[in-house]
């Protein structure tokens, strides 16, 4: 102490002491949470997508080698990532190919599903189912590759999914509602199996686009031009509806849409 002032730097206040049986002032944790969910949730995304990756190199290696020819040891290379983590999400081999089928069914079925309700016509209906399914293969070619490696191997996979199968019920009830509506106004005839329809439509696009570069070269046309794809989904047009018109009583023969 000089001249009655404290000495220099140091503090003459005392911290007062906590009361007796308080509790000590709880520690901030919020933050704490906050920064653990943010980091699952970034480890979940990032889980997410590696998984979807995965998928996304399989379909493309099996589509083009056929399950018998794909690698796993490829499908690591390309996803950028352990081979441990592809067993990590998917088990096996055979599991990620069942896996890849049920993707691109789930994605035909979506698309499906956006064939439109509001058809001037049953035959106006007809056409653009006929577009919407070529439109599809022609844009999936992959699909066509997984769909011939799973028939040579006759189904085997498909049988071992519950998910491949859900979604058709959709699309056929659509097409037989369709048919219902031509038999009432005397455009279609009576009595088609709205699954044979589908499958007849399907092939004639399937078929063309799966063969036609072998079909091509054997008989010197180019069907992979625009001009030829046009006149194939025409064809396919007058083919389905002269065999759903034929019979038919007339009453509202629905004539030939753009």
């Amino acid at each position: 102490m000089r001249d009655g002032l404290p000495a220099r730097g140091k503090s003459t206040s005392k911290k007062a002491a906590p009361a007796r049986g308080a509790k000590p002032a709880a520690r901030p944790r919020a933050a704490t949470l906050r920064s653990k969910a943010v980091a699952t949730t970034s480890a979940a995304t990032g889980g997410s997508q590696a998984r979807q990756r995965i998928l996304d190199v399989a379909t493309k290696e099996f589509a083009a080698k056929g399950y018998d020819g794909a690698r796993v040891d490829d499908i690591m290379r390309l996803s950028k990532v352990s081979k441990n983590l592809i067993y990590h999400y998917f088990g096996s081999k055979e599991k990620l190919f069942i896996s890849v089928l049920e993707q691109a069914y789930q994605g035909m079925h979506a698309y499906q599903m956006t064939w439109p309700l509001d058809v001037a016509s049953p035959a106006d209906g007809i056409r653009k189912l006929v577009r919407s399914t070529f439109k599809y293969w022609r844009d999936n070619p992959e699909f066509i590759g997984l769909l011939n490696s799973e028939n040579f191997h006759r189904g085997k996979h498909l049988r071992k999914s519950k998910l491949t199968k859900a979604g058709y019920s959709g699309l056929i009830g659509k097409i037989s509602n369709l048919l219902k509506e031509g038999e009432k106004s005397g455009d279609f005839r009576t009595g088609v199996d709205p699954v044979e329809l589908y499958i007849s439509i399907s092939a004639l696009a399937y078929h063309y686009l799966s063969n036609r570069y072998t079909l091509s070269y054997l008989l010197d046309r180019k069907l992979s031009t625009e001009d030829e794809m046009r006149a194939r989904i025409v064809h396919i047009e007058d083919l389905t509806l002269g065999y759903l018109q034929y019979g038919a009583t007339g009453k509202g023969r629905a004539r030939k849409t753009a």
